[in-house]
Formats: structure tokens, C-alpha cells, sequence
């Protein structure tokens, strides 16, 4: 626990900083198309709680800055976003009320906000790529564990990955995450030997971590050791083509979290496998710990890699931040979208009484998930000396 109290400013400066970015973007995504479409904005707050900045602008709109600087929202005049604000209009901003836009408009302004962060990331990774290009690397296979899944597959040292599942990978965290997110599910790996190319079949291996409340949190392994394999010079972008990168990039990491909840809600894979506020700001403090410690860097060089790792951080909350809000659930966008299908099917707004019992409930289970993956990134991370074994 001291060790990660320590950190904490650290720890909290990472967190609020990247979180604050993203939640930004997003929430600018929606204010951004509402207004295009003429809606009348209440307000803008970044953080919560009560403003230590407030300023009320030509269209009637308060700009806010909050003291507890975690997350933010747009209120639109006569939005739906919690149960008590059902049938309420406001008075006062300029332009239309929420309501008084076609659904279709609504839905768009919905979609804006995941949109945004999706563009966010994209630009990220275009930056991270045009800057450093892409290195011209294959992922080999240094050692293959005798016992392993790998080995009896027919894997062997030396062998050069090219695909895994039908995806090209160039880095060993491509073929690691897909190893991770399918324990127990056999994985297509095309690999190089010599002048050839096969097709290996391998099962990973399912290794169950019990922590001290009894909770079984599985970890996939097929038993080898990866290395990379040079293949050339540096691969280099312009920027249309970095922007190109940052697209596929951008898709890979939804991918990736599609798989992984998809493993989740099937029961295949923990939810503890999910990361929080918490679980990033460690992430975040250990990254900052791993720069800050190399003895033979200049007190430049740490920054700037600093800056490029959390860049790179920054890029994969938004993509979660994003795709999470897509998530059917009422309080969030996703929700919203749910409700403005039902008006485009039916014909009509979903009945008041409804929608507060849905938002109602929509916020009990998010708060609900909340509390688990906090819980479990608390536990991950040592943090109150809980810790999994």
C-alpha cells in the first residue's frame, strides 16, 4: 500500500489528465453536433461538483469547471439524462429543446460523442506513427517451452509469426492479446520456417489465479518466449498515410474490446479483466516509474518518451471510453439510441413512467459495474493491501 500511495500524485496527475482529455472530446462531440442542429445547451461542465469557473456565454450556455476534475457532460435544455429530468424543459439558453428535434438528429447527437473519441484516438495514433514510424519487425519465436501448448502443436524456436487468427501481426502485444483473450480456444497461427509457410493449430493453455476472495481470474499461456525479428529499415509514414495507420489502429483496439466483452458476457473470461479509473491510473503510474527509472536517460529523453507513452494510453481510454457509451444501457448513449429506435418504430416518444424506470435502473447497474471493476483493479493493484494472490 505505501508503495502505491506514494505515487499518489502521480498516480492522480496521469489519471486526470488523460481522463480529462478524453471525456472532454467526447462531450465537445455532442455539444459540437447539437448546436448544428440548433439546440439550446444548458450547460458544459468539466468535473464535478460545485465551479470553481463559470462563465454564461451569447446562446445562454454556462461553461463550467468543476472541483472534483473526474469526467464531465453536456446538458442539452430538455434532455432525459437521469430519471428526475424527464419532461423538464429549462428556460433560458437559446435554440430548441432537446425533444424538438427529429429523432433522427437526437440519434446523431448521440453517436457524436463515441464518434469524437474514435476521431481521438485516431489522431493519436496517426501522431504516434507519422513521428516514429512503424518498425520493420516480425514476431519470433526465441524459446518454445517442452510442455507447453506450443510445442505440442509442433511450434519450434525460430519459427517467424506472420498471422494469427487471419490477422497480420508485426509486434509481439498483437500476438500476446490474442493469445490472452482466447484460453481454451483454439488459435490458427501461420508461421514462417525456413523458406516455408504452415499453419499451426495451438490451444492455450488456461492458467486460474484465486485471489483473497475466492475469485478465479484466468490467464492464457501457450508456453513460448517471443523475440522480434528485423526485417529492414524503418517503415515510415506521410501524414495521409499516418491517418490511414491511425484508422486501422483505431479499429484493431475495437476489435479487441468487442472480443474481450463478448468473452466477458459468455462467461469465458473475468470481468475483473476489465480496467477502471483505478486500474489505468496504475497502469499510468507504472509507466511513468519505468520511464522516470532508466539511469541513462536525460531528464529530456524521459519526458519526451513519457509524453509518447501516454499519448499511446491516452489513445486506447478513448477507443474504451467510446465503445463503453455504445453499451444499451439508458444512462448512456447507447441508451438514448435504444429509446430514439423505439420513437422511429413506433411513432411515438417511449412513455415518460418508462424511461425513468429505465434510466433508473440503466444507472444502478452502471454503478453496479462500476463498484466490480473498481473493486477488482483495488485488488489488482495492491491498493488498501488488498491483493489477488
Amino acid at each position: 500500500m505505501g508503495d502505491v500511495l506514494s505515487q499518489g500524485p502521480l498516480f492522480l496527475f496521469c489519471l486526470i489528465f488523460m481522463m480529462g482529455i478524453v471525456v472532454i472530446v467526447h462531450e465537445y462531440g455532442h455539444y459540437i453536433v447539437g448546436r448544428w442542429f440548433g439546440a439550446a445547451v444548458e450547460s458544459f461542465s468539466v468535473g464535478f461538483g460545485k465551479p470553481i469557473f463559470e462563465r454564461t456565454d451569447k446562446h445562454g450556455t454556462r461553461w463550467r469547471v468543476n472541483w472534483i476534475p473526474l469526467g464531465g457532460f453536456v446538458k442539452f435544455v430538455g434532455e432525459s439524462q437521469m430519471a428526475g429530468d424527464v419532461g423538464k424543459i429549462e428556460q433560458g439558453p437559446i435554440g430548441k429543446a432537446y425533444p424538438d428535434l427529429g429523432v433522427g438528429q437526437r440519434s446523431l447527437v448521440s453517436l457524436a460523442g463515441p464518434f469524437a473519441n474514435f476521431i481521438l484516438s485516431t489522431l493519436i495514433f496517426a501522431l504516434i506513427i507519422g513521428v516514429h514510424g512503424r518498425p520493420n519487425m516480425k514476431v519470433g519465436i526465441a524459446d518454445v517451452s517442452p510442455h507447453g501448448a506450443a510445442a505440442e502443436a509442433g511450434m519450434q524456436a525460430g519459427d517467424v509469426i506472420l498471422s494469427v487468427n487471419g490477422k497480420t501481426v508485426s509486434d509481439s502485444s498483437e500476438v500476446l492479446i490474442e493469445i490472452i483473450l482466447n484460453p481454451n480456444e483454439p488459435i490458427d497461427f501461420l508461421v514462417q520456417r525456413s523458406d516455408s509457410e504452415q499453419t499451426l493449430v495451438v490451444t492455450p493453455d488456461e492458467v486460474v489465479r484465486e485471489n483473497d476472495f475466492g475469485q478465479r481470474v484466468p490467464q492464457a499461456t501457450i508456453g513460448v518466449m517471443i523475440g522480434a525479428v528485423s526485417y529492414g529499415e524503418h517503415i515510415t509514414y506521410n501524414p495521409i498515410e499516418a491517418v490511414g495507420q491511425g484508422v486501422i489502429e483505431t479499429g484493431a483496439t475495437i476489435d479487441r474490446t468487442v472480443t474481450m466483452l463478448t468473452r466477458i458476457f459468455t462467461g469465458k473470461m473475468s470481468m475483473h479483466a476489465m480496467t477502471g479509473p483505478v486500474g489505468i491510473g496504475d497502469i499510468s503510474r507504472r509507466a511513468v516509474n519505468q520511464v522516470w527509472n532508466q539511469e541513462q536517460a536525460t531528464t529530456g529523453q524521459k519526458l519526451e518518451l513519457l509524453f509518447w507513452m501516454l499519448a499511446s494510453i491516452c489513445a486506447a481510454i478513448s477507443v474504451g471510453v467510446g465503445f463503453f457509451n455504445l453499451l444499451p444501457l439508458p444512462v448512456l448513449d447507447g441508451g438514448h439510441l435504444v429509446f430514439n429506435a423505439y420513437e422511429a418504430i413506433v411513432g411515438r416518444e417511449m412513455p415518460q413512467k418508462v424511461q425513468e424506470v429505465a434510466l433508473t435502473f440503466g444507472l444502478i447497474l452502471l454503478l453496479g459495474m462500476v463498484v466490480v471493476i473498481t473493486w477488482g483493479d483495488i485488488i489488482e493493484t495492491g491498493l488498501f493491501g488488498a491483493r489477488g494472490g
